[in-house]
């Protein structure tokens, strides 16, 4: 349940804020990428990239639908006398 002064229809919790350890590991993992000499390896890199964002990309849509119907359903019964 959201604290009293802020609204129901705020959208901060989708606010992405990495921590200084979560920008490392990233920066990281990309001068991985950029080093990278071999096109086999950027290939099946690239591959499994593209299916692993197709998976988040619906797992997503999927939770932003389930809660957008959980906040319908949590408005419509704070709203009921």
């Amino acid at each position: 349940m959201p604290p009293k002064n802020e609204p129901l229809n705020s959208f901060d919790w989708m606010v992405v804020e990495p921590s200084l350890n979560e920008q490392f590991t990233l920066e990281r993992s990309i001068r991985e990428i950029e080093d990278c000499e071999s096109l086999e390896v950027l290939s099946r890199l690239c591959v499994a990239m593209a299916r692993q964002n197709w998976h988040q990309g619906k797992l997503l849509k999927q939770a932003v639908g389930h809660i957008a119907l959980m906040d319908a359903v949590f408005s419509g019964a704070e709203q009921k006398p």
